[in-house]
């Protein structure tokens, strides 16, 4: 059930409908919460209702002998069997199971939530709950199951588990409007984008010149932001139509003057993750040695480029921005503190700077193989010019996603406050007009979220 289809739609009203009328009563707003995350599951297969349950019941119980127990063996030894479990979980679904067939969904984030409950836990930086129910309702909450965003349990617990509660118009005014923004990014740019640049340059480099390639890999990055950020639209919506507030995931990445600044602009729910719990968890945090946290870096973002998949292409990726971020953060630490903003065009040179080397790393991301890679590579490097296969309509849309992506945050501000005020039903109205028009001019149909492989 795509976040794009009309059977999610219809899905989402109906557990919004019923959501609200039931929050009077706590027990029976969770256990609606929790039919609609198994539901959505069991929309994928039917599989996952052994095992998200068990494995959901199984933290629940580890996190309650963590909190009674004050022995380090024992709170490890309870503790590695959570991180065995959960991780075990991301490598089996990445493979193919049993029979021949294999599961639609990896459970990646599933897992990655799953984690922060039961890290947090052990850590002290968070308290149990009492309640089963809430726990398994908050831990599988359905609209960060695909591609997040990641978020704590501790922070999703408070707002499932309550009763009484309202939903503000103009969060309900939000709410919509973030879905249709969402919709608009992955059909009417994302998209396109892709099915009319970026397959063909990078099924077919040859067949392109160096230019062309090279805005087909300036294409990838566009169509991937898109792609990814409408996604954590539609689903920060969707939870928010039930009350709920998930983190942001997106602060315009490609307006970043580093590659530190890309990193807490880009995925940030994943990108926090790695930090909190695996780099911060390595050893020699405290060293005075320099070499040491740098390799950390290296090795966190080695880890998180495997995670996508266990290739070279992907250890690639994940090498270049550890690298690059250890470089960096090695050169700034021997800068002087600025007392002043850099001048704009210094800031503009570094924010080129920074996407020029995202979008080289991109092209490992996106390739099939690392051979596919030094192809797209080899055929830039050839330096031939000619845009014949560059039509007018998608150098618009490439140019809009461009200006829309560096739009100021203030003007993102009051055209979500001129949306708020309008009436419901004009606010229905627009989106629903919205959605049909999109279904029009995508009539082949929305392509998967990229996000939802991992």
């Amino acid at each position: 059930m795509a976040l794009t289809s009309g059977a999610w739609f219809a899905f989402l009203a109906a557990v919004f409908l019923l959501y609200w009328p039931a929050s009077r009563v706590r027990a029976l707003s969770l256990a609606l919460v929790l039919f609609a995350n198994y539901f959505f599951y069991a929309r994928w297969d039917l599989r996952y209702l052994a095992l998200i349950p068990a494995a959901s019941t199984i933290d629940f119980l580890i996190a309650l002998a963590l909190e009674r127990s004050t022995r380090s063996g024992v709170r490890r030894l309870l503790v590695g069997a959570s991180l065995a479990m959960n991780l075990g979980l991301i490598a089996a679904m990445k493979t193919v199971a049993p029979g021949g067939l294999v599961f639609p969904l990896s459970l990646s984030f599933y897992a990655f939530q799953a984690l922060t409950y039961t890290l947090d836990v052990y850590r002290g930086d968070a308290k149990p709950t009492a309640s089963l129910l809430a726990h398994l309702a908050a831990v599988s909450f359905f609209p960060t199951t695909l591609s997040g965003p990641i978020t704590r349990v501790s922070v999703l617990l408070p707002q499932l588990d309550r009763r009484g509660h309202s939903l503000a118009p103009e969060e309900g005014g939000r709410a919509l409007f973030l879905i249709g923004l969402g919709l608009v990014k992955k059909l009417a740019i994302a998209d396109y984008l892709g099915a009319n640049l970026v397959d063909r340059v990078f099924d077919f480099p040859n067949l392109y010149t160096a230019a062309e390639v090279l805005m087909g890999v300036f294409a990838y990055a566009f169509q991937l932001y898109y792609d990814f950020s409408g996604y954590t639209d539609v689903a920060i919506g969707s939870a928010l139509l039930l009350g709920v507030k998930l983190p942001p995931n997106f602060q315009r990445p490609y307006a970043a003057t580093s590659l530190p600044e890309f990193w807490r602009r880009w995925h940030i729910s994943f990108s926090n993750w790695l930090r909190d719990y695996l780099y911060f968890s390595l050893p020699g945090l405290r060293s005075k040695s320099k070499i040491v946290p740098a390799l950390n870096l290296v090795i966190t973002m080695a880890l998180g480029g495997l995670w996508h998949g266990l290739s070279w292409n992907f250890l690639t990726w994940g090498l270049l921005h550890g690298f690059g971020l250890a470089v960096t953060r090695r050169w700034q630490s021997t800068r002087p503190k600025a007392t002043a903003p850099a001048p704009a065009w210094i800031r503009f040179l570094c924010a080129l700077a920074t996407f020029l080397y995202v979008s080289l790393a991109w092209v490992f991301f996106r390739a099939a193989d690392m051979n596919a890679a030094w192809a797209i590579l080899t055929r830039i490097a050839s330096l031939t010019v000619s845009f014949a296969n560059i039509s007018g309509p998608l150098a618009l849309v490439l140019g809009l996603g461009v200006a829309a992506h560096h739009l100021p945050r203030a003007w993102y501000e009051r055209g979500l406050r001129f949306y708020q005020a309008r009436p419901f039903y004009v606010q229905g109205a627009a989106l629903a007009g919205l959605v049909l028009a999109l279904e029009y001019v995508a009539s082949t149909g929305a392509a998967p979220f990229i996000y939802t492989r991992f």
